[in-house]
C-alpha cells in the first residue's frame, strides 16, 4: 500500500473520530497552491482545519510534532484561501487542530497552533 492510499484510510478514521466527538465535515483533501488540509469541520460555528497524521508506533514521536511550523504556515495559507472561497464562513472563528493517530489510538490536539499573522 502506498503513503496517498494509507493516508486517505487514516483521514477517513479521523473523520469518523470527529463525527463522533460532533464535528461536522464539510471537505476531505481540500487543495489549493498553497498546499492540502486534510479535513474541514464545524464544531459548533467554529471552523476548524484539521491536519491528520499517522505514526505505526511513537519510535519517530507523535504524530502531532510532524506538523512544524512550515507545514503551519502551509496549512494557514490554504485555510485563508478555503475561507475567500466560502463567504459564508468568513467571520466565523476559526481553529487548528491536529488528530494524530498511532497504531489503533486516535488523539485530538485542539487549538495545535495559531495563526500568528
Amino acid at each position: 500500500m502506498n503513503r496517498r492510499s494509507t493516508g486517505t484510510i487514516y483521514e477517513k478514521s479521523a473523520a469518523r473520530f470527529l463525527e463522533e466527538q460532533g464535528y461536522r465535515i464539510l471537505e476531505k483533501n481540500f487543495r489549493c497552491r498553497q498546499g492540502e488540509i486534510d479535513l474541514i469541520a464545524l464544531d459548533g460555528e467554529t471552523v476548524v482545519f484539521v491536519e491528520v497524521k499517522f505514526r505505526r508506533d511513537d519510535r519517530m514521536g507523535d504524530g502531532a510534532e510532524a506538523v512544524d511550523r512550515k507545514k503551519q504556515k502551509r496549512i494557514v495559507g490554504c485555510a485563508r484561501y478555503y475561507l475567500f472561497l466560502h463567504g459564508e464562513y468568513a467571520s466565523s472563528p476559526c481553529r487548528f487542530d491536529v488528530v494524530s493517530v498511532s497504531g489503533e489510538e486516535i488523539t485530538l490536539l485542539r487549538d495545535a497552533f495559531w495563526c500568528s499573522e
